[in-house]
């Protein structure tokens, strides 16, 4: 059973009469049970559907839903699937006590695998569970498979019960469902001769396996320092070398690069990234893999619209790691734009430096960083530093953080979407 929270006017929802509040409870006698067999069961063009509104009333529907007609539903989000493992790595594991208590759930669920592209490690997964990402194609999945030896996964995972991930992908594959994957690389544990095995093993199953990436560990002033490290950029490099070798051979067998590194393994190994066309449409982007190649394309098919900056003074606030890649990004664009850009690189207050991304900037070290600045037109941060609520992760809201600053401040994923309109 699911609940209705919110009701479209002029849908197909409204006409039938529901109402916020109510519980959707079958279609065709198949429990509901989540958004997955909402979406899928009411996509038939006829479907009996049973609910009971909030007055107690239990109706039955026979829905004739003409193709492409959206019902206008909007029901409650599924409960989510905690993870069961204790990665050393875990990066929620690795937060400071006193945040707000959503950052501290650690979630493993398939469902938001496919629909937002969440990594999940399958190691919840019951038959049920199988089944139904068959049935419903949830494809592609991302899964996270950090190595492919049953005893070394378990080891990486802390779950002397996670089964084994080459049959279930191998079952998955079998059955026309493809995923991307990835491998956070634990130095001494899956590196090596162990991420050889993992590529192998994960290039066996075909073509069914999209993409595998290499992300080396990340971890906060508060991870478990003893049981895990950083790699160095000796292992960093040997990993490249790895990866690389199995991206020349996918490249000449099946046409594609296959496996790749994040841009932060390529930044600690001190190599300079690949082209643009090595990340295969930029598939994992959202995972670090490829994001500076991937904005000096958008910027380059955005030229003609980026005028009107000229002379402007524009501050871009950014994480070390990404501070180190940016003026490959801040050059072509100051040259598209003629606005003059400044690179201010942040160190992580809040979970300690040796967290150098972005998107876990607290929204206290932009204000720090910004607080005197009243000679610049305007300040850049990173978009995917917010919440969808406009949160920081240190529960700064922007809308606080642009009240308290003299300078205009702009959340940007990609540059073209903040600079369309130039401050009068």
């Amino acid at each position: 059973m699911i609940k209705v929270t919110q009701i479209h006017p002029h849908s197909l929802g409204a006409e039938l009469g529901l109402q916020v509040g109510t519980e959707l409870r079958s279609i065709n006698g198949r429990e509901l049970e989540d958004f997955l067999d909402w979406e899928f069961l009411s996509a038939d063009e006829q479907f009996l559907l049973s609910v009971r509104h909030p007055d107690g009333a239990e109706l039955e529907y026979d829905v004739e839903r003409p193709e492409g007609l959206p019902m206008g539903v909007a029901i409650a989000p599924p409960r989510i699937r905690r993870c069961a493992n204790r990665c050393d790595f875990c990066f929620v594991d690795g937060l400071p006590e006193g945040l707000r208590e959503t950052l501290y759930i650690r979630d493993d669920d398939y469902r938001l695998s496919f629909k937002y592209g969440n990594f999940a490690t399958l190691t919840n997964l019951k038959p049920w569970d199988l089944s139904r990402i068959v049935e419903y194609r949830l494809s592609p999945l991302y899964v996270s498979v950090h190595a492919t030896d049953l005893m070394i996964r378990r080891w990486l995972l802390r779950n002397p019960l996670a089964p084994d991930i080459v049959e279930q992908l191998g079952h998955l594959a079998s059955n026309g469902i493809r995923f991307h994957t990835q491998v956070v690389l634990s130095p001494g544990v899956n590196d090596g001769a162990v991420l050889e095995q993992t590529l192998a093993a994960l290039w066996r199953l075909g073509p069914a396996t999209l993409s595998v990436s290499v992300v080396p560990v990340g971890l906060t002033t508060f991870s478990k320092h003893h049981l895990v490290r950083e790699p160095t950029a000796a292992e960093c490099d040997a990993a490249l070398t790895r990866i690389e070798a199995w991206a020349s051979r996918a490249r000449a067998e099946r046409g594609r690069s296959w496996a790749m590194g994040a841009d932060e393994l390529y930044l600690r190994a001190a190599r300079s990234l690949p082209t643009a066309d090595w990340y295969d449409g930029f598939e994992q982007v959202e995972n670090g893999v490829g994001a500076v190649r991937y904005l000096q394309r958008q910027l380059a098919e955005a030229g003609p619209r980026l005028s009107g900056w000229e002379g402007r003074r524009i501050a871009v606030c950014t994480g070390v790691s990404m501070a180190t890649l940016m003026p490959q990004v801040l050059e072509p664009l100051g040259a598209l734009t003629g606005a003059r850009f400044e690179l201010v690189s942040l160190s992580n207050p809040l979970f300690g430096p040796t967290v150098t991304c972005a998107g876990l900037l607290p929204g206290t070290a932009f204000r720090a960083a910004l607080a005197a600045r009243t000679d610049l037109d305007l300040a850049l941060i990173p978009g995917e530093s917010l919440n969808e609520d406009g949160l920081f992760v240190d529960d700064l809201t922007l809308s606080h953080l642009q009240a308290t600053l003299s300078v205009e401040v702009r959340p940007s994923w990609c540059f073209t979407d903040a600079l369309g309109s130039v401050p009068a």
